[in-house]
């Protein structure tokens, strides 16, 4: 009798618990109101030990760069404030010369692509406090010269040159022409695979800017129409070289600011090959520039004479599969310089001297350098940031170049990133994990210890605890061919082991990636949370290709783009499906981009393990996407079509069983509209019913008032019909 009036008492209280429980909505995820705080446009100085950051002041719309001292994070002063000049609606970003006694700052900003943008763009003294508008068009790129007298930007695919004291502007190119030749800034392609829009630089003393010329003209052109903006659609046409097809022809240039002439740069015998990155070193007259082989499985590092244009190679990377290009090279004092690579199956610090030989490989271990911070000549000390405490961690370090001396700088197990000091005293670390939202802090570098809390997010975290939702809980999951595989789950609040829930996995896949992570992930966790307040559990699982588990594990893909991640997906499902709490009849699949063509692929060649997937903005063959991407990991289609067909869920639409949510934007830039417009005819033709959603003018991200707010309801709506 005890025993049942104990059961009794237990039941009613999880009622009431359940009861109790506030429901997250859409509304409130969407209407931003979990969103957390943090520190816009930070940037360290480079001749202060202080920083700036850019302010909003709500009650006055305006805005403000402040200046912040390290040691202490007090505000030394505000650098300039769009209240005291009305000619400066907004500051969307802003950059130093290299005395930092002057400011560039970009407003009216239009995007274009992922990265590139035109702006107008002001000059502040911060001595005079005079404010000059730039130039009386919208440009792009504009770079302070080291003297911080002159400007070099790119206007309608033309570079131009500003001297700030005389007026002068000189155009050192003649021949860019749209949708043909640029001069000085990235195609489309480069932009989006190997990020980064400003394709020129200069020199240590300003006597010379070096750049990349893009010849597109044989490069076809792709089209999208936009359907918003008048009576009549208007059409966005651009060039798009996808898998196979003609890249632009790049070539590199240096332009003598003296002389006003330009000397193209002969890198050898070459065809059909890359320049991803092209950087000056200390020396004013030796330029370096990386060279990537059209496969990117051999990458040459040049350092090229300016003054007689001779070139050298001082370094070779080769790989069985494909060479990632990092940002992570940095000359020394000595023209000796920091490089990091995956040569030892994962990827480390590497110091090689001025000719290219190495002199020490600084970090070792079956474990990933994930960032390079930067070297403190002073102490001979490197920081970064790595896996070393667990491949879904991020730590942060401090080593001797020597490889010596390893110190952990931070202490709570999560992600940590560091902005450092510019004399390396101090850095400011960010931190977050599942379950504590970004908090960043003042640490001193020697030890890593915390000298002050600058910002939190307390106010996020109570706010979500009155939802009263369960954490992530992190595990392995071993599928029964013996991988095993990071994953998380989220499951219901009431949650009982003798029920059998629905589950819904999201994943994105692709090579490199990483969705299994100890950090705070904002809209998407909020959704997870609130299906899982309506009785579902969610899953998350990284499968092979995936990274920060060593090349091996990133690189099994190769060529094979779709098999082994498919293959793992399903594998986990299995596992999944076999928990006591879960019913193996109602799980389903999502994901976006990656994520889409993978959760297509899932639906149907899993068709009797998944029973709904959605699918966003997929691509549905790798024929259909650009060159740099796919060919890094499939080689071409003429190389290689069995892996480009056998893996494409446009070839496997007969197996669908299930129900699937297709998705996508029409003004896609990236993964054009296309591959769901192939996909729809090939389920029409394969007499397969499916649901489908398009959104006129929206871009990969489909975004824009209450797109998303649409978009999850649509989403949430289908699970809860079909799941």
């Amino acid at each position: 009798m005890k025993s049942l009036i104990k059961i009794l008492v237990l039941l009613i209280f999880s009622s009431l618990s359940v009861v109790a429980q506030q429901k997250i909505t859409l509304e409130e995820i969407w209407s931003g109101a979990f969103r957390t705080k943090g520190m816009d446009e930070l940037n360290a100085m480079k001749n202060t030990n202080q920083y700036t950051i850019l302010n909003f002041d709500r009650a006055s719309r305006t805005m403000q760069i402040d200046l912040y001292d390290y040691a202490t994070l007090n505000k030394v002063s505000t650098l300039i404030d769009t209240k005291n000049h009305p000619e400066l609606k907004s500051i969307d970003s802003y950059t130093f010369d290299k005395s930092e006694k002057k400011l560039l700052i970009a407003t009216n900003s239009n995007p274009i692509f992922r990265h590139s943008f035109t702006a107008d763009y002001f000059v502040y003294d911060l001595s005079t406090k005079k404010l000059t508008k730039f130039t009386d068009k919208a440009i792009q790129e504009p770079t302070f010269s080291p003297d911080g007298n002159s400007i070099a930007y790119v206007f309608e695919n033309n570079m131009y040159s500003t001297n700030l004291n005389t007026g002068t502007t000189i155009q050192i190119t003649q021949d860019g022409k749209k949708n043909a030749i640029i001069n000085g800034i990235t195609d489309w392609v480069y932009e989006e695979e190997f990020s980064f829009v400003k394709a020129f630089d200069w020199n240590a003393d300003g006597s010379k800017i070096a750049f990349i010329k893009f010849d597109e003209t044989n490069v076809p052109e792709f089209s999208m129409d936009m359907y918003n903006e008048g009576l009549y659609p208007t059409q966005n046409v651009f060039k798009y070289p996808k898998a196979g097809e003609k890249n632009a022809e790049v070539s590199l240039h240096i332009f003598d600011v003296k002389t006003n002439k330009t000397a193209k740069i002969d890198l050898g015998k070459y065809t059909d090959f890359y320049i991803p990155r092209i950087k000056w070193t200390n020396d004013a007259q030796t330029l370096s520039a990386q060279v990537l082989n059209r496969h990117q499985n051999n990458l040459d590092l040049h350092f090229i004479d300016a003054l007689t244009g001779k070139t050298r190679i001082v370094l070779n990377e080769k790989d069985a599969a494909y060479v990632d290009v990092t940002d992570n090279l940095t000359f020394l004092k000595d023209n000796s310089f920091i490089w990091t690579s995956e040569k030892d199956g994962y990827n480390h610090i590497y110091h090689y001297d001025q000719n290219g030989k190495l002199k020490k490989q600084v970090t070792k271990g079956n474990w990933e350098v994930t960032a390079y911070y930067g070297f403190d000549e002073k102490n001979k000390t490197i920081y970064y940031q790595s896996v070393e405490n667990g491949s879904i961690n991020r730590d942060v370090y401090a080593i001797k170049i020597d490889g010596k001396d390893k110190v952990r700088l931070s202490s709570k197990s999560g992600t940590n990133n560091a902005v450092f000091s510019p004399n390396f005293q101090y850095f400011i670390n960010t931190y977050s994990s599942a379950t504590a939202a970004p908090y960043y802090s003042l640490n001193e570098s020697k030890t890593g210890k915390e000298i002050k809390k600058i910002q939190s997010n307390e106010s996020v975290e109570e706010k979500l605890a009155k939802y009263n939702v369960s954490p992530k809980e992190f595990f392995v999951l071993t599928t029964e061919k013996g991988h095993s595989l990071n994953a998380w789950m989220i499951k219901p609040k009431d949650f009982t082991a003798s029920k059998k829930y629905p589950v819904l996995m999201f994943q994105y896949s692709g090579p490199g990636s990483q969705q299994v992570a100890n950090t705070w992930n904002g809209t998407n966790d909020y959704w997870y949370f609130m299906l899982a307040q309506k009785g579902y559990i969610v899953v998350c699982v990284d499968g092979r290709g995936t990274g920060f588990k060593g090349a091996a594990f990133k690189k099994c893909t190769y060529k094979e783009l779709g098999k082994y991640e498919v293959e793992d997906q399903i594998d986990a499902a299995k596992v999944i499906g076999k928990y006591a709490y879960v019913d193996a009849s109602r799980i389903g699949i999502w994901g976006w981009s990656y994520g889409g063509f993978m959760s297509s692929n899932c639906i149907f060649q899993g068709a009797d393990v998944f029973k709904t997937a959605i699918a966003v903005a997929p691509v549905t063959s790798w024929r259909y996407y650009d060159s740099i991407y796919t060919e890094r990991y499939m080689q071409t289609p003429q190389e290689n079509a069995s892996g480009y067909d056998n893996n494409s869920p446009i070839n496997h639409v007969s197996k669908l069983k299930g129900n699937f949510l297709l998705v996508h934007g029409t003004a896609d830039d990236n993964v054009h509209v296309q591959n769901t417009m192939k996909m729809i005819e090939a389920l029409v033709q394969a007499n397969k019913q499916f649901d489908w959603a398009i959104y006129p003018d929206k871009n990969h991200g489909i975004f824009g008032g209450k797109t998303r707010l649409q978009l999850y309801t649509k989403m949430t709506n289908f699970i809860l019909e079909k799941l």
